[in-house]
């Protein structure tokens, strides 16, 4: 099934993310994977954002938190569980496999369910450089009952290349994305 949805033809950045979130509302209509309407979203935001601001995108995606075996170490001082998160799908170069929550932009994030908008990474204590390109940067947690389940990433090769309007969109986005999927292997 082709979701059913209109290109945007916004002229700036805030009707971009009115477009946006009708046109990941389109996506999801009638579809609860969380894979496939991830990579939809991404690939929706990456060359939306890029055509609208004119800016070197380089990077949009999704972290989804790991289950696998593997990352399920415990802390040896707390013995509680680490969280880590995984790649999940993505528009751009080649990514970053796993973070650890608390761990760059991605992980910290995650770590502080909070959004991070990061107008110069390299002033970002621990920030991990997946491409030496990316100069700025903005993570939105993905939030299921109280609990992290993944993070929307986004990178760009300027400084400054985000703002609270991408911020306030975004976060719009990633609630949608959140309510419409069945996070099944995620959680």
């Amino acid at each position: 099934m082709t979701p059913n949805i209109t290109a945007s033809t916004a002229s700036d950045k805030a009707e971009f993310y009115q477009d946006l979130e009708l046109q990941i509302q389109g996506v999801v209509d009638g579809q609860r994977n969380w894979i496939t309407n991830l990579a939809n979203a991404s690939a929706l935001i990456y060359h939306g954002l890029r055509a609208v601001t004119n800016k070197p995108i380089n990077w949009a995606g999704f972290y989804v938190l790991d289950q696998t075996t593997e990352s399920l170490a415990t802390d040896s001082t707390t013995g509680q569980r680490k969280d880590a998160l995984i790649l999940g799908p993505f528009q751009g170069k080649v990514a970053c496999t796993n973070i650890a929550f608390g761990r760059g932009v991605c992980g910290t994030a995650a770590a502080e369910k909070r959004t991070l908008l990061v107008k110069d990474v390299h002033e970002f204590p621990g920030h991990i450089a997946c491409d030496s390109a990316s100069n700025s940067e903005i993570v939105v947690p993905l939030v299921l009952n109280e609990r992290v389940i993944g993070v929307l990433d986004l990178d760009c090769e300027v400084t400054e290349g985000f703002d609270e309007v991408d911020q306030a969109g975004l976060e719009v986005v990633a609630k949608i994305l959140v309510e419409a999927c069945d996070w099944r292997g995620v959680v």
